[in-house]
């Protein structure tokens, strides 16, 4: 048994409520099971319980057994001093506020339909699953229902992104050009050297990209030598050895210092994801852009957004994807899929917080935003994909990417609107 089993059970009322008990033999009625309550304090808030003909008017707390009221020290908190009613799986002990007024217990373990247990038993105990627990039933879901679990979804995962940007305000004195720099430097290091070039936006004083927007070389030698990739000795290549003098020229003028910035990592990467090529493509980036922020902030459209963002890797990078080592002819310029990326993942996250910090409403502007990008591929959105959950665009890709992570690997099916539904079918 699972104390969010027990949440559920007594917030949807599913339990034989005639003629209930509790513990000593006291009349229960619930005329209001409450507010469900998930920050600290009692389950739920503003019950309404008739005890003995008496109303009672308070909250309720919910435990597997009586005695976790005492392990939780809840006798010594005043935010329980007003619980009418303790709700256990296992009643085990008798239990008493700071007053040393016993509370009525309702035990649950035998009012509960069996139909219910096993339906909830068969949802997390699915033993043939290959990807979640509902998987043989998501596809039948209402398709209207659907959507609005993905709008909410999907701006949950908003609200989640918002303490990092409100963190970086905090760190910067709200200056919103340095946070966006770090989101996107964050992002343009893709899985494998994000957290690489988010130490790099950390260390770099903005200020001195601002003052290097003029001069791609200048800004370009200082993304690559703070990064680490100045310092072969053995290089000859004339490119290199340009930024690589630069470099030393900014470090003295700027008193650098790259004590915390983490090295890019190049193993593992396709050429054109290599650090060398995307530190290239956001020095050119800003030097083609001397308001970005406000550019993309006051965007409408995805197009615009992406024209903004289009940008290719220095003349240097056709030809080579490192320092000293030729390669055949090709395009550096940012791929669609990359800008699309930068779109989820930096550009509407800001504007979200940006509309918030301002007491702004932009929820459906947003949401006609993330609609139209391409969805996200990688194995989750495969394996939604695989139970029959066709996935159309980026709001989809994002809400099912934060449904699968937060609510399918962590078995909280009784918090989805999937698996609540699926349980009040069953039972």
């Amino acid at each position: 048994m699972r104390e969010d089993l027990l949440h559920f059970i007594w917030k949807t009322q599913k339990f034989t409520t005639n003629k209930l008990e509790s513990s000593k033999g006291e009349q229960v009625q619930v005329l209001l099971p409450g507010n469900h309550n998930h920050k600290g304090g009692p389950d739920f808030f503003n019950s309404k319980i008739v005890i003995n003909n008496q109303i009672w008017v308070g909250n309720v707390e919910i435990h597997l057994k009586s005695s976790d009221w005492y392990a939780h020290s809840h006798e010594l908190d005043d935010k329980y001093d007003n619980v009418i009613l303790h709700v256990v799986w296992e009643d085990d002990i008798a239990v008493f506020r700071k007053d040393k007024t016993e509370i009525p217990t309702l035990v649950l373990k035998s009012i509960v339909p069996d139909e219910l247990l096993n339906s909830y038993q068969g949802l997390l105990n699915n033993s043939k699953r290959k990807f979640i627990n509902c998987e043989k039933n998501f596809s039948e879901m209402d398709s209207f229902l659907l959507e609005n679990w993905y709008h909410n979804l999907y701006f949950e995962r908003l609200e989640q992104k918002t303490s990092l940007v409100f963190g970086l305000l905090e760190q910067t004195n709200n200056d919103w050009e340095k946070v966006l720099f770090t989101m996107l430097l964050k992002n343009f290091g893709l899985n494998l050297n994000s957290d690489s070039f988010y130490s790099l936006a950390q260390a770099l004083d903005f200020s001195i990209v601002r003052k290097l927007q003029n001069n791609t070389l200048g800004l370009e030698s200082v993304l690559f030598g703070m990064s680490g990739l100045l310092d072969k000795p053995e290089l000859t290549d004339a490119y290199y050895l340009e930024l690589k003098k630069e470099f030393n020229y900014q470090s003295i003028k700027f008193e650098l210092r790259t004590k915390h910035v983490q090295s890019p990592e190049m193993f593992g990467l396709r050429p054109h994801n290599f650090p060398t090529i995307r530190l290239s493509q956001i020095a050119n980036l800003y030097s083609l852009n001397h308001n970005l922020f406000d550019d993309l902030i006051n965007s409408n459209s995805v197009t615009r957004m992406e024209s903004i963002l289009k940008v290719s890797a220095s003349d240097y990078w056709k030809s080579h994807f490192t320092f000293g080592k030729e390669s055949k002819v090709s395009s550096k310029t940012m791929t669609k899929n990359l800008i699309d990326l930068l779109i989820i993942n930096t550009v509407i996250p800001l504007k979200f917080c940006y509309a918030k910090k301002h007491g702004k409403e932009i929820n459906d502007e947003l949401i006609g935003l993330i609609s139209t990008l391409k969805p996200e591929s990688n194995f989750i959105i495969t394996g939604f994909d695989k139970i029959g959950e066709k996935t159309f665009n980026a709001l989809e890709s994002q809400s099912k990417i934060q449904l699968y992570n937060c609510y399918c690997t962590k078995n909280e099916c009784l918090k989805c609107f999937i698996g609540v539904k699926l349980l009040n079918r069953n039972t």
